[in-house]
């Protein structure tokens, strides 16, 4: 099994970003507010979890006007920095949903959408895929972080958005990215695939799970693959990563060489595990396979693994 980098993760949605981060503003608060103020600041606001999308003159965009977002109730005093576009800033605001979400965002002009069907969809520019990541990465950051983790008292955000300070006992808290290693494991010309019970009737994918404290990332293939299917897993090699903001892992996608072939399935993980040869995989990937049966959408990086094995033949 040949084990390199490759360029697949050109096909993730969400590994291109039109904003350069610009750290080096974030501690500058005279700085941000100024650009948040002014004309061409734009604004990614998401409500109640799901993302405000307009018509463009050249599309749609997920990036408004201060004066849209502050429509759609965004506090834009309070927006995360998410970086530069050009000269322009670049921020994202979120919004408590309720009931009438759909009514004030028709006043505003705008649509809500699921980010996961967004993507899907692709009909954003490329480049806001990727800001969009980091924006809804750090809104639910903030969101389920609103605590101090030491003492329990209530905590602010400071730098940007880029981190929370508590003022009782001076703890800082930053911004959590959560890794995943997901995998085709394969052996020879057959590529191990699982399938969970919360997948659509007929969806197979490549083993996946967080890593644990303490882990080496080629560990952690060893360990989940062993865990869900039994299988002991040797060389393996890296081939390309993604933000996945649901709401904020980081997927790193790798090949694996199976060291047998026996397959014993954890069934409160997997609801089936199986082999499949290279034939069959092409046929998940493009739609024909005669029982039915996919692989994920090019989204997901696990589409592009499976592309992977298929190529490597």
């Amino acid at each position: 099994m040949s084990v390199h980098a490759s360029d697949a993760s050109a096909g993730f949605r969400f590994v291109v970003s039109a904003v350069e981060r610009r750290a080096d503003l974030r501690g500058d608060e005279a700085a941000v507010a100024a650009l948040a103020a002014r004309d061409d600041a734009r604004f990614l606001v998401v409500i109640g979890g799901r993302i405000a999308v307009a018509t463009a003159a050249d599309g749609e965009t997920a990036f408004h006007t201060r004066a849209t977002a502050e429509r759609l109730g965004g506090r834009c005093e309070a927006a995360i920095l998410l970086g530069l576009a050009g000269t322009a800033g670049r921020f994202a605001v979120g919004v408590p949903g309720a009931a009438d979400d759909e009514e004030r965002a028709a006043a505003a002009g705008v649509g809500l959408a699921d980010l996961r069907a967004l993507a899907i969809a692709g009909s954003l520019e490329a480049g806001e895929y990727g800001a969009i990541a980091a924006g809804r990465a750090m809104l639910s950051w903030h969101e389920s972080h609103r605590f101090c983790a030491r003492c329990g008292q209530p905590s602010t955000a400071a730098e940007a958005g880029w981190k929370r300070v508590c003022a009782s006992c001076g703890a800082e808290h930053f911004p959590r990215t959560d890794p995943v290693v997901i995998m085709s494991i394969e052996h020879g010309d057959r590529c191990l695939l699982g399938r969970s019970a919360r997948f659509p009737p007929g969806m197979w994918s490549c083993l996946a799970g967080f890593m644990e404290p303490g882990e080496t990332i080629e560990a952690a293939v060893r360990r989940e693959t062993f865990e869900e299917a039994g299988i002991a897993v040797g060389r393996v090699g890296y081939v390309a990563s993604e933000p996945w903001p649901f709401p904020g892992s980081l997927m790193i996608g790798l090949r694996g060489e199976a060291l047998d072939t026996t397959i014993r399935r954890d069934e409160s993980e997997l609801e089936d595990c199986r082999w499949f040869d290279r034939a069959e995989v092409a046929r998940l990937i493009d739609g024909s396979h005669p029982d039915g049966l996919f692989a994920p959408p090019p989204i997901a990086i696990a589409h592009h693994l499976m592309r992977v094995f298929v190529d490597a033949g």
